[in-house]
């Protein structure tokens, strides 16, 4: 029971934050700044075409944060999950170096890790991975 809620916390507490900010990108809830916003910074740091580059990775946060947090379709929401950090860290992080206190890559490999862990380990026996089996 004990690893089943833990991973239960994990999945809601990171499927969560990323669902939160796919809404920031895709609807400018939670202090975003929505498409127009997000696709203005991306074009700026070179990444075009801005606004649907914003919305693809507004969605693969949302439908991969989303998927995660219920424990539905695990290894799906894990991919969209590690597609969007690499994303960042191929077009932000990347040069900044590893520590996050330099916007390096910390944050963005934690995050992965976690993501492929839950993928590997499976969503647990509170998910709805486990309700459809």
């Amino acid at each position: 029971m004990s690893i089943a809620l833990g991973l239960l916390i994990v999945r809601l507490v990171v499927g969560l934050i990323f669902a939160g900010h796919g809404s920031q990108k895709l609807f400018g809830w939670f202090g975003g700044h929505g498409p127009k916003g997000t696709g203005g910074w991306m074009e700026s740091i070179g990444i075009k075409p801005g606004v649907p580059m914003a919305v693809a990775a507004g969605l693969m946060e949302l439908i991969g944060g989303l998927l995660l947090a219920a424990g539905l379709f695990t290894p799906v929401a894990a991919a969209l999950i590690v597609l969007t950090m690499i994303g960042a860290i191929a077009t932000v992080h990347g040069k900044n170096g590893f520590w996050v206190t330099s916007g390096g890559i910390e944050y963005n490999v934690i995050l992965i890790a976690i993501a492929v862990g839950v993928a590997l380990t499976g969503a647990g026996a509170y998910s709805l991975d486990a309700l459809i089996r």
